[in-house]
């Protein structure tokens, strides 16, 4: 379907979902009856945020402390997203709930932009290539969380920047531009913070063990070695087997981990399991993994969530 040549009917329809579910000013259209950007997770709907400032609106589907993986919106968002000047997406598979959505607003002619897919994804990797124990159902598939990388993040400030100047009506270039290299600053300071950080980590205990796999980038950047994950898959909508415990727990026994890293929307229950099952006293350590939190909760934003993060590794694995 062509986005130009909708019905009055569907435009009159598609607007008052819009207003009904994001209000007035988020859905304000431009010339060809669209309006706004719509993100779908939260991390990328605050770095959206940080490079648009107030020259236009920003509507975010993924509410705080949510699961990317598991979220679902309503009709009315979902009008909202065919209604959009731009929608900024994840991609590579990390929002299950709301890609028919996506792929529904990018066939009327929505520009689309999977974030993911142009900053050099990495492949998730796998026991068979002798990096992790259990294995991972989701190995050599290209892996979504680019974002517990500063540098990747850099990469996905400069893409929304320019998809923002080229498709939203009245926005200021210059004002976008320079609101994307204050913050692209403030994450180059992030990054050399976060290896200063890591780098007083003695080598041999840089080693993780996560609820499920969605540190491979952070590993990659800050040479930590991914010893497995208690969901052996890089959804959390997966479920670990019998033997997929048992194999990360004998890892985790010979590597000497001392601490496991579960995301703090996810219940540790299985962490629990595979900790007693290795035997050994292992300490779980809450992360912000995939979300960001609610105000005051400690992750509130993306710079304060991997700062929250870096801190609570570094602590966990000095045995702090």
């Amino acid at each position: 379907m062509n986005a130009h040549a909708s019905t009055p009917a569907r435009t009159i329809v598609t607007a008052l979902a819009c207003a009904a579910a994001l209000g007035l000013a988020a859905c304000a259209p431009g010339d060809d009856g669209r309006g706004g950007i719509v993100v779908t997770t939260n991390i990328l709907g605050d770095l959206t945020r940080e490079v648009v400032g107030d020259q236009a609106e920003v509507t975010v589907l993924m509410k705080p402390d949510a699961d990317p993986h598991s979220f679902g919106i309503s009709a009315p968002e979902a009008a909202a997203l065919e209604n959009a000047e731009l929608v900024v997406y994840n991609g590579l598979g990390l929002e299950e709930g709301v890609l028919r959505n996506v792929t529904a607003a990018e066939e009327t002619g929505v520009p689309v932009l999977e974030v993911g897919a142009e900053v050099d994804p990495l492949p998730y990797a796998g026991h068979e290539d002798g990096e992790e124990a259990g294995g991972n159902e989701s190995a050599g598939e290209p892996d979504p969380h680019f974002w517990t990388d500063p540098q990747r993040v850099v990469r996905a400030v400069d893409l929304i920047t320019e998809q923002v100047i080229e498709n939203v009506d009245g926005v200021d270039a210059d004002a976008v531009r320079a609101n994307a290299e204050a913050y692209t600053a403030e994450l180059e300071e992030l990054d050399a913070w976060m290896a200063q950080e890591f780098e007083a980590i003695p080598e041999q205990r840089r080693k993780l063990v996560t609820n499920h796999h969605v540190f491979g980038y952070l590993a990659d950047r800050y040479g930590f070695e991914v010893i497995g994950a208690v969901i052996p898959s890089g959804t959390t909508l997966a479920s670990p087997s019998t033997s997929d415990l048992s194999s990360l727990s004998d890892a985790v026994r010979e590597a000497g981990v001392d601490a496991v890293f579960a995301d703090s929307s996810q219940p540790d229950r299985l962490v629990t399991v595979m900790a007693q099952e290795a035997g050994v006293d292992i300490e779980v350590v809450a992360l912000f993994s995939e979300s960001l939190s609610e105000e005051g909760g400690g992750a509130s934003t993306y710079l304060e969530m991997m700062r929250s993060n870096t801190d609570a590794i570094a602590s966990g694995l000095n045995g702090a």
